[in-house]
């Protein structure tokens, strides 16, 4: 089973700039690009390979802002692709 079979919700192509911000221990900004995006949560891209699972952040897109739980990290060459569930 391919991983776009087990989503639960429809993915959304995004675009556009990601701001997150969270204590790291002190105040850190990372920008980013927005990748896609779904009803619960969105995955990045971004160059800060530290962000861990379970890390909360603030986020700010194009289409939402708030706070949002790490879930996932993936490196691939120069960049990191992580993925997040917004929180309500």
């Amino acid at each position: 089973m391919s991983v776009s079979n087990r989503r639960k919700e429809e993915r959304y192509k995004g675009e556009g700039e990601v701001r997150l911000c969270f204590e790291d221990p002190t105040r850190q900004e990372v920008s980013g690009a927005l990748l896609d995006y779904s009803n619960s949560g969105f995955r990045a891209a971004h160059k800060y390979c530290a962000l861990h699972a379970g890390q909360i952040v603030d986020f700010r897109h194009v289409i939402a802002n708030g706070k949002a739980r790490v879930m996932w990290n993936r490196i691939i060459e120069d960049r990191v692709e992580t993925g997040f569930l917004v929180l309500s």
